[in-house]
């Protein structure tokens, strides 16, 4: 009996130590990918300010051909939105916020799993030393898990989860883009 006891004892200061320890952790997270596009801007951002052409280049779309999508509003124009369901890559909404001709931004909701972010795509353009035009483009999503404990622990490992994506998503984005 006092075996038991101790062990009981120990599990719910392990689970209290964890919890506790949760707290301590980043409530916030970036995940930030960036790539060199051979092509000037203006051919990059119809690709990006427009969610309906997400899908030409979106790892997530390739993961799940039976994703059911809608789309809102008019493309390019701040209030756009992207709503998807999906069993393999989730449920979730876009909603453009911000758009001029060398960025978006937008708000990311997963309403499953209570989380928002806001994510941006910006296109800076170069022309480089053999004078050729170039696009680096900057894949950017931040957030705040707040109190939220389980979250916290999450955001240890959120670029390494969400990073491979963006990487991928980049080089499809480049490959559309330079074809």
């Amino acid at each position: 009996m006092k075996g038991l006891k101790i062990t009981v004892v120990t599990v719910i200061v392990l689970l209290v130590g964890v919890y506790a320890a949760g707290y301590f952790l980043p409530s916030k997270y970036q995940v930030e990918r960036q790539i060199e596009i051979a092509a000037p801007a203006s051919a990059v951002m119809p690709l990006v300010n427009n969610f309906e052409r997400w899908s030409e280049w979106g790892v997530w779309f390739q993961r799940d051909p039976n994703m059911q999508l809608s789309y809102q509003g008019t493309a390019a124009t701040v209030g756009h939105q992207s709503q998807w369901t999906s069993e393999s890559q989730g449920s979730g909404t876009m909603i453009l916020t911000q758009v001029d001709e060398a960025r978006i931004q937008y708000d990311l909701i997963f309403p499953e799993m209570e989380m928002q972010s806001v994510g941006e795509v910006i296109l800076t353009q170069k022309t480089t030393a053999n004078n050729q035009t170039v696009t680096l483009v900057t894949w950017r999503d931040q957030g705040d898990v707040k109190d939220d404990i389980v979250g916290r622990y999450f955001v240890l490992f959120i670029d390494q989860l969400m990073g491979p994506d963006f990487e991928q998503g980049l080089a499809n984005l480049k490959q559309r883009v330079e074809s």
